[in-house]
C-alpha cells in the first residue's frame, strides 16, 4: 500500500504547522476511507482507535466530528459511527463543481503562460505509475498534479475553493482510478492537457479538463460501485 504523500496532511492542516493528536487520527481515518480500506457503510470503532493511538476517546470523538463535517463519516444517535455512503446526486454535484473550477484553472494557466516544468515532472511520475499499474501511487501523484496545476493558475482564492471541496472528492477519485483501464486513459488525457497548455490552446485545455473530470464520474456511475447508494 502506497503511503499518501505530504499533500494529504497539507490539505488537512490548511496552513497550520503544528500536528495535533486529533490531526493524526483524522489523517489515519481519512487515508483509509479514501483508499477504500474502510468502505462506505463500514463501522468506525472508536474504542479500537483510542487503543491504537494510546489516548482517551475524547480526541477520537473530535476526529470523528471533523470527518463528519467533511462528509466522510456518519454519527447516528446511539449507534457506532460509520463511513458515510455517497448518493448519486451528491457525486454528480461534486464533479460538476470540480469540472467548472478546474476549467477556470485551465483558462488561467493558458492566459498566464506559467512555467510548466512542475506539471511535467508530476506527469512523468503518472506515466511510471500507470506502466507499473500502481493505482495508489498514481492516485496520490494525480492529486499532487492537480494541486500544482491550481497553484500555477496564480489565483489563491480559486486554490482555496478547490481545497474546500474536501476529502469526499478524494474518495471518489480513488474509486474512479481503481476501475479497469482508467490509469491508461487518465495518463493519456493528461498528456494531451499538457500539450494544450504548451500550445496555448485554452479552448482545448478547458474541454480536456472537463472531459477528464466528468469521465471519472461516468466511470463510477457505470461501475456499480456499492458505495454509491440512494439516500435512505
Amino acid at each position: 500500500m502506497t503511503e499518501p504523500p505530504d499533500v494529504l496532511r497539507r490539505m488537512l492542516l490548511d496552513g497550520r504547522t503544528e500536528v495535533s493528536l486529533v490531526d493524526r487520527i483524522v489523517e489515519d481515518l481519512a487515508r483509509r476511507i479514501i483508499d477504500g480500506s474502510l468502505p462506505p457503510g463500514a463501522d468506525v470503532n472508536s474504542v479500537e482507535l483510542a487503543r491504537r493511538f494510546s489516548t482517551s476517546r475524547t480526541p477520537v470523538r473530535e476526529a470523528l466530528l471533523t470527518l463528519q463535517r467533511e462528509g466522510l463519516v456518519d454519527i447516528p444517535a446511539r449507534r457506532r459511527p460509520r463511513v458515510a455512503p455517497v448518493t448519486p446526486a451528491q457525486a454528480r454535484e461534486l464533479y460538476e463543481i470540480r469540472a467548472s473550477l478546474h476549467a477556470l484553472v485551465s483558462e488561467l494557466i493558458v492566459a498566464g503562460s506559467p512555467d510548466l516544468s512542475v506539471l511535467a515532472s508530476w506527469q512523468s511520475r503518472l506515466r511510471s505509475d500507470a506502466l507499473a499499474g500502481d493505482v495508489d501511487a498514481y492516485f496520490w501523484h494525480n492529486v499532487s498534479f492537480r494541486q500544482a496545476e491550481a497553484e500555477a493558475a496564480g489565483n489563491r482564492q480559486l486554490t482555496r475553493l478547490l481545497g474546500s471541496l474536501g476529502l469526499r472528492t478524494l474518495q471518489l477519485r480513488h474509486v474512479s482510478l481503481s476501475l479497469p483501464g482508467r490509469l491508461d486513459r487518465s495518463v493519456a488525457d493528461h498528456e494531451r492537457l499538457l500539450a494544450a497548455y504548451a500550445d496555448g490552446d485554452a479552448v482545448l485545455a478547458v474541454a480536456l479538463t472537463r472531459s477528464i473530470i466528468m469521465t471519472g464520474l461516468h466511470s463510477i456511475e457505470a461501475s456499480g460501485w456499492p458505495g454509491l447508494a440512494e439516500a435512505e
